[in-house]
């Protein structure tokens, strides 16, 4: 089964077991700790400093960490599951990756005194299934390196992508929901939540169906063919949406803003929204990104791009837009997005043009390169000269720093304990 990127579907399912003691004591246990955590006053402030944030107001630097490399982070077992069944284990493994963020690398982070059960969701997907050959170096690493296999050569080729059917399976659901309030009621109170979802990227897609550098001729060669794909690919993804929406399986996305950080904002969602109820996308952050096209010229990145990503981004309330690619030339042409709110300024992007084009009318979303963490030696002067610079750079900006797509630290996790404190302790020094 195919999910919207950025949605992993619940584990809990896969197990019809109760949980009992001692097992159930561990998982009160971690759960109390989260709630001692969400219960803290900081968070109150922090939440306002991302809404102030996201509003364009004056605040300082928000830092913060995602994406991970779980397998090299565990230390003295702060990580190693004690529970044996599967719902245990799914559920003890994330209680303690909320635990060790907070613990080791805060930054901006906030915690709710609330466990979300995702709605059991079934998608039938595009219809077409990329095919790859995986070489891996690291065997207990999910970051691998892929080899596809074209299938989209013609026209007639494009009859594979498929409407998506999206069908909601409530009663899998509720069992997961009972199970879940089972163990951790009393201490945090447990929510069902539908698809937290309002980012697409069509081109990370279409790629994995189509050579990559055919692909990029056929912007020149084929542009007919490259338009039809992106025209049935938009397609499938507003099918995709409109299914979601009316059969109420959206959520709230202010937990993650694109490929960026919170998104809590007084402006979302509107003010007839009625709280409880599932979010309209106009509620939600909106998200789209086309990553390949990183040395793509901004007049083709209008044509084959936004104009299709248009059409998804102008049914939500705010925008992100971006992620791995550099956009420092191409603020220009992102300016006819409604409602752009954040723009990413990649590890490859020009800082300095990048911080004279978004001033204070976007907010500067920076990922700083995730490479300073790997090598023989970690070198925690070069991690804070390095983020000095940008700060200086970007000096009347409205910056968050969020350092993402993690693949190593060399099994040190300390170089990424140390990086989050000294980023969090540069960025005070910035506050307006």
């Amino acid at each position: 089964m195919e999910t919207p990127k950025g949605f992993e579907p619940p584990l809990w399912n896969l197990s019809t077991m109760s949980v009992r003691d001692p097992e159930l004591g561990i998982l009160r246990q971690l759960a109390e700790e989260i709630a001692e955590i969400a219960a803290l006053q900081v968070h109150a402030q922090t939440r306002e400093s991302w809404c102030r944030l996201n509003s364009l107001q004056p605040v300082k630097p928000l830092v913060w960490s995602s994406e991970v490399c779980w397998h090299e982070a565990d230390y003295e077992d702060e990580l190693t599951p004690q529970t044996t069944s599967d719902f245990a284990r799914s559920l003890e493994t994330e209680l303690r990756r909320q635990i060790y963020l907070w613990k080791h690398m805060p930054g901006d982070m906030l915690v709710e005194p609330v466990w979300y059960c995702p709605l059991v969701i079934h998608d039938t997907g595009f219809g077409i299934r990329e095919e790859v050959k995986v070489a891996r170096t690291d065997e207990a690493s999910s970051v691998v390196s892929r080899d596809f296999t074209p299938q989209i050569d013609s026209e007639a080729d494009l009859e594979k992508i498929q409407m998506p059917v999206v069908t909601d399976d409530a009663e899998a659901t509720e069992q997961n929901y009972q199970r879940l309030v089972e163990v951790l009621d009393g201490i945090l109170q447990v929510e069902k939540r539908g698809l937290p979802w309002g980012g697409i990227a069509p081109w990370d897609e279409l790629i994995r169906w189509w050579d990559v550098e055919k692909c990029m001729l056929d912007l020149i060669l084929r542009p007919e063919l490259v338009h039809a794909a992106m025209e049935r690919l938009i397609a499938a993804y507003l099918c995709r949406l409109d299914q979601l929406e009316s059969q109420g399986l959206l959520a709230l996305n202010h937990h993650r803003t694109g490929s960026g950080g919170f998104g809590y904002t007084h402006e979302l969602p509107q003010p007839d929204y009625v709280p409880g109820s599932p979010p309209r996308p106009l509620d939600m952050w909106g998200f789209a990104t086309a990553q390949i096209f990183g040395d793509v010229s901004p007049a083709m990145h209008e044509e084959f791009a936004l104009r299709y990503e248009l059409r998804w981004l102008e049914r939500f309330g705010l925008n992100y837009y971006g992620c791995c690619e550099p956009l420092h030339n191409k603020v220009g042409i992102l300016r006819s997005l409604p409602r752009l709110r954040k723009i990413s300024i990649s590890p490859w992007a020009d800082v300095e043009k990048s911080a004279e084009e978004l001033g204070r009318e976007f907010v500067f979303s920076y990922k700083p390169n995730p490479a300073i963490l790997a090598g023989h030696a970690w070198h925690p002067e070069l991690a804070r000269k390095r983020i000095r610079e940008v700060l200086e750079k970007t000096q009347g900006c409205l910056v968050e720093i969020v350092l993402k797509d993690i693949s190593t630290f060399e099994y040190e996790p300390q170089r990424l304990w140390e990086w989050s404190r000294i980023c969090s302790e540069e960025a005070e020094n910035f506050t307006p």
